[in-house]
């Protein structure tokens, strides 16, 4: 029987022979890959820290002890030590196993995690609450190179060196996030792998005195105040210690035996102590490690070949986004394009290879992303920040304040808009209508199809101000695809004539608004349909041409709550017009994981579930909703 077989719990891995446990290593790993070949999901990070997650499991009393991951996507290994090895046929499908850490699927995920960045400080945070209840337990922080970019790190880093409490921060350094890591601080931890000299004499020479009393600590202290002599010489700074968190490392943390030795030695320390880990994304798959980015996210693949099974047709809205954008730079010199840490994903990495001197990788810092692209525009450049939905979220303050409020010419391309699928509630696109339509100054489009896609980015460079245009995941929708309707501020485009009915529909859910239109038909119904094109502003000419409807339904794959919908029921109202009003959208809740389609039928936006909602609604002559 295979070791893996026995392992249902942390308590099943710890009666196993440390010698043993290389073994354990191979067995998850070729689980992880026949796995995730069939499931799809993130297999380099993970391969990446098999041997961290039997280490930690092996040293610490979890779930006593409590570990969160930052990010959460290399927590798989964790999630097959922790008794949910058979639910991975389920690995991000609806209502099945989810891809990250979820505090309600087990009491071994401590956080719920699907952001970079926020380990240290929820981290610090559960530490504080254990000593003010007097407890005793060690907490753990599982941090990559790539999350370093994010500001919050220094936030929670400045906090838990003031503190002096006990915690273990582990940075997990495989230079890379999603693509390579950028920056000065990624270049900083690159010294430090080669400072291996220094820190293994310093933890030997720590933990040797401190098994000899009295003399042993004066000698100690000695040895310590003298260090920093020694650091000067080997080690290229001293961030860390000067910030009071006790640095160690680094060593391999792709060597469990190791791992064993330090977190055995660590974890009896009270004070904050960061551990530095060196592994190899994608380790153990020869096709992850060769290229790790591209196995970072992947779908269903032969394990053999490491090629896609299921591979793509048709051009994405990334890839028309970031041709469009490379034609208009070629006149347009003022054009520059911002991306962090998602070059390839989002259509940057193609705009640098035509335009290098004009591409700016951030890393993973939107906060930064927004404010950097303000400073450009206020200098006469006309930035391009393309970034997932989920992830403009963490830069509202920015947003609002150092771009809405002083009205400049920033452009965000938003992908990943609506529902992106695998990745569950952390991912899901459904929330930045709500937050970007409700600014001052800024104008929220989308498109139903790639023609209009190009079109909007035009319009965007040629108008002043900030301007967001947001497009789903996956393949363009070929819907409308023949029309040449001019993009008109706030103005929706009329698709067809109807009577009494109108059917509005936002972006890419003209799809499905188009499928409820030819079930309406056949059911005797004659409504009109409409292309929103604009979530902000909406025009008082459009709002005049709604008075002719007695019902009128609208169409979004956003949540209802500040979405389309209510902007353009908000601007009925103020016109003083009030009529049967039904919007189609995502309640105000968190979506889950499933296929787009899936989760359309699931919350009645599918088009079948669109007609037979507006057959209902208008038989019954329901009034406002």
């Amino acid at each position: 029987m295979k070791f893996l077989d026995k392992i249902n719990s942390p308590e099943d891995l710890r009666k196993i022979d440390i010698k043993n446990l290389p073994k354990v290593a191979e067995e998850i790993r070729q689980f992880l890959v026949d796995s995730v070949s069939k499931t799809g999901g993130h297999l380099a990070s993970n391969l990446g820290v098999v041997e961290l997650s039997i280490a930690l499991h092996y040293c610490f009393d979890t779930p006593k002890d409590k570990i969160i991951w930052d990010v959460g996507h290399q927590a798989y290994v964790h999630k097959i030590l922790t008794g949910r090895r058979d639910d991975f046929p389920t690995l991000r499908k609806l209502d099945g196993l989810s891809g990250f850490p979820k505090t309600e699927e087990s009491k071994y995920d401590t956080f719920n995690v699907g952001h970079s960045s926020t380990s240290i400080s929820a981290a610090d945070g559960m530490a504080a609450a254990r000593d003010l209840n007097n407890e005793n337990y060690n907490i753990v922080s599982v941090i990559g190179d790539g999350s370093f970019t994010g500001g919050m790190v220094y936030e929670a880093l400045n906090n838990v060196g003031r503190k002096k409490t006990k915690l273990l921060i582990i940075l997990n350094d495989n230079g890379m996030s999603i693509s390579k890591n950028v920056g000065s601080m990624s270049a900083y931890l690159t010294k430090l792998r080669a400072s291996k000299a220094y820190t293994e004499a310093k933890s030997d020479i720590k933990f040797a005195f401190d098994k000899v009393p009295v003399v042993g600590e004066k000698a100690k202290n000695i040895v310590i105040k003298s260090k920093k002599s020694l650091k000067k010489a080997i080690i290229p700074g001293e961030f860390f210690e000067g910030l009071g968190i006790n640095y160690m490392g680094p060593i391999d943390g792709n060597n469990v035996k190791e791992l064993i030795r330090t977190l055995n030695k660590l974890k009896r320390l009270n004070e904050p102590v960061l551990l530095h880990i060196y592994t190899k994304k994608g380790k153990g798959y020869a096709p992850a490690e060769a290229k790790p980015d591209k196995y970072h996210g992947v779908g269903a693949f032969d394990v053999e070949t490491g090629e896609p099974l299921n591979k793509t047709t048709g051009e994405t809205y990334g890839a028309i986004f970031s041709k469009a954008l490379i034609r208009l730079a070629s006149t347009k010199k003022k054009i520059c394009a911002i991306t962090a840490a998602m070059p390839d994903s989002t259509g940057i990495g193609n705009f640098s290879r035509f335009y290098p001197e004009r591409t700016f990788d951030v890393g993973i810092a939107e906060q930064h992303a927004v404010t950097f692209a303000a400073g450009l525009a206020i200098s006469g450049y006309i930035p391009v920040f393309a970034v997932y939905s989920t992830f403009l979220q963490r830069s509202y303050d920015q947003l609002l304040h150092d771009v809405c409020l002083q009205n400049l010419h920033v452009i965000f391309a938003i992908d990943r808009a609506g529902i992106v699928g695998d990745d569950g509630e952390t991912h899901q696109g459904v929330f930045d209508i709500s937050f970007l339509s409700h600014m001052p100054n800024m104008t929220v489009l989308a498109p139903c199809n790639k023609r209009e896609l190009k079109d909007m980015l035009e319009y965007a460079v040629s108008n002043k101000g900030p301007c967001a245009i947001r497009y789903p995941k996956g393949v363009c929708c070929d819907v409308l695809s023949g029309s040449t309707a001019p993009i008109e501020t706030g103005m929706a485009q009329k698709v067809y004539d109807g009577k009494k009915i109108a059917l509005v529909s936002f972006g890419t859910m003209m799809k499905n608004t188009l499928e409820a239109y030819s079930a309406l038909i056949k059911a005797g119904f004659e409504p009109a349909v409409y292309n929103a094109r604009f979530a902000s502003p909406i025009a008082d000419e459009f709002i005049e041409e709604l008075k002719g409807y007695d019902y009128i339904f609208t169409v979004e794959d956003n949540i209802g709550a500040g979405g389309y919908g209510s902007n353009l029921a908000c601007r009925l109202v103020e016109k003083g017009i009030f009529k049967k009003f039904h919007n189609f959208a995502f309640p105000k809740a968190f979506i889950p994981a499933g296929t787009r389609d899936q989760l359309f039928e699931k919350y009645g936006l599918d088009g079948k579930s669109i007609a037979n909602t507006v057959w209902e609604f208008v038989k019954n002559g329901k009034n406002q909703t």
